[in-house]
């Protein structure tokens, strides 16, 4: 059973779901991927292994034409094979302790990736926990950094629906509670 909550924010809707990020029905989903977009473990391996091969064939031809990603920076490439037409492949900073200016290259990440939905037409957008996994970023610090980011991204109505989709129940009930911290009890909690 999927768990859902949401938020308003101006016209938009904030959603913290529970579910794969691979089968996500958003018109974008966001890839939590490395300086190379060469593909590679967690959501940036299962992302890759759902969408098929022309993939990477297209990240390769970003980084041919731009040179790597550093952190903080996102780029866009068509879905393929997946449920959501576009992946936005956001490269977001490695947990050094704090004091690298992780929180800024965070906060950039998930704003580069709502200004690229803007700017190509996505109405919805599904991100994962952008370096909580392999690059140790704590959850308790970069999730009020994302959660504050989308919903200013809402109030600008750069998308419509932006949606945390974490992959555990755990991870969902971690994110839904610093949530209802920041913003207040959410309206309902749906089970579809």
């Amino acid at each position: 059973m999927t768990l859902k909550t949401s938020w308003t924010f101006g016209s938009g809707r904030l959603e913290i779901t529970q579910g794969d990020l691979t089968r996500s029905q958003a018109d974008g989903i966001v890839n939590a991927a490395n300086s190379r977009l060469a593909g590679g473990g967690g959501v940036d391996g299962a992302i890759h292994a759902a969408a098929g091969p022309k993939l990477l064939e297209a990240c390769q031809e970003i980084i041919r034409k731009q040179g790597i990603l550093p952190p903080g920076r996102a780029a866009i490439t068509p879905g393929f094979n997946l449920k959501a037409r576009w992946v936005i492949h956001a490269v977001g900073p490695v947990w050094q302790g704090g004091a690298r200016s992780e929180d800024k290259l965070l906060a950039s990440a998930y704003s580069e990736c709502l200004d690229l939905a803007e700017g190509n037409g996505l109405s919805s957008l599904a991100f994962p926990a952008i370096s909580c996994g392999a690059y140790g970023y704590p959850i308790e610090l970069a999730a009020p950094i994302a959660l504050e980011t989308l919903a200013k991204g809402l109030i600008q109505e750069k998308v419509r629906i932006a949606a945390m989709c974490l992959f555990s129940k755990q991870a969902f009930g971690t994110w839904s509670k610093i949530a209802n911290e920041i913003f207040g009890p959410p309206p309902l909690m749906e089970r579809p």
